[in-house]
């Protein structure tokens, strides 16, 4: 299947996503850090609706991710709307030649596809690496209990005028594993095309997630959830959890 019609069908799919709210969230811990903000790296920035909407609010951004067709797509959108973005395309498990930055985000639980506790791990240094002194870093998981309560051994579906699916959530082995069994139909020359993708994810509990980034060297650890910049105002039916971390001005 073409890049294009997959990253294509990928925004359709995602149309009602918050991407609003993950941009006022992000602008909001960051007017809350007490610092400015100006060079930040979208790491798994997809088809780039978030980096371009950031770069739309005056930022510098870089938009990183490990689909060379995605980022092709964000090239294009971007260009559409002549705006000037650099793209590189690496996998956030060996994220490397980017430095001095002001943040780090990653939401749409791209950290969840993660899945391996020592990757992940890694990860957090990389990313600890390429923030300048104070820099900052804020992503977005599944939170562990949402997911048991509502996502396995679910099914969902939707349906456009151009495009349905069908997923399928199954258990993995360990807690918070999950497996996503995604099947696409999509409309091409006047009939339905199919399409299957098998995506695996794993979240853990947030105290997981603190142990590490302290690990990475991170200070000020702060824990939100549902797009609420209040620290710590969650309950047990929050579904996203976020954090935010910065690197020591030393």
């Amino acid at each position: 299947m073409a890049y294009q019609k997959m990253a294509y069908l990928y925004d359709q799919l995602m149309a009602h996503a918050p991407y609003d709210g993950w941009i006022e969230f992000t602008e909001k811990v960051f007017a809350n850090s007490g610092a400015s903000r100006k060079r930040i790296a979208d790491l798994g920035c997809g088809t780039g609706e978030i980096t371009t909407r950031l770069v739309q609010q005056g930022y510098e951004v870089i938009g990183v991710d490990n689909s060379q067709d995605m980022l092709t797509y964000a090239e294009h959108k971007a260009s559409m709307q002549k705006l000037s973005i650099q793209w590189l395309h690496q996998d956030l498990r060996d994220l490397d030649g980017l430095y001095d930055l002001d943040a780090a985000i990653s939401y749409c639980d791209v950290l969840n596809y993660i899945t391996e506790p020592e990757e992940l791990q890694e990860t957090f240094h990389h990313i600890y690496k390429a923030l300048k002194p104070g820099g900052l870093f804020i992503f977005d998981v599944h939170d562990l209990n949402y997911i048991s309560e509502n996502y396995l051994n679910q099914t969902f579906a939707e349906v456009t005028d151009e495009a349905s699916y069908i997923w399928f959530c199954t258990p993995g082995e360990e807690p918070g594993e999950m497996y996503h069994d995604l099947t696409f139909f999509y409309m091409e020359d006047g009939k339905y095309e199919r399409f299957d993708e098998q995506h695996h994810q794993r979240t853990y509990a947030k105290r997981f997630y603190k142990e590490i980034l302290k690990n990475a060297g991170f200070e000020n650890i702060e824990v939100y959830a549902d797009f609420s910049p209040i620290p710590n105002n969650m309950d047990e039916n929050s579904a996203r959890i976020f954090f935010s971390a910065s690197k020591g001005s030393r």
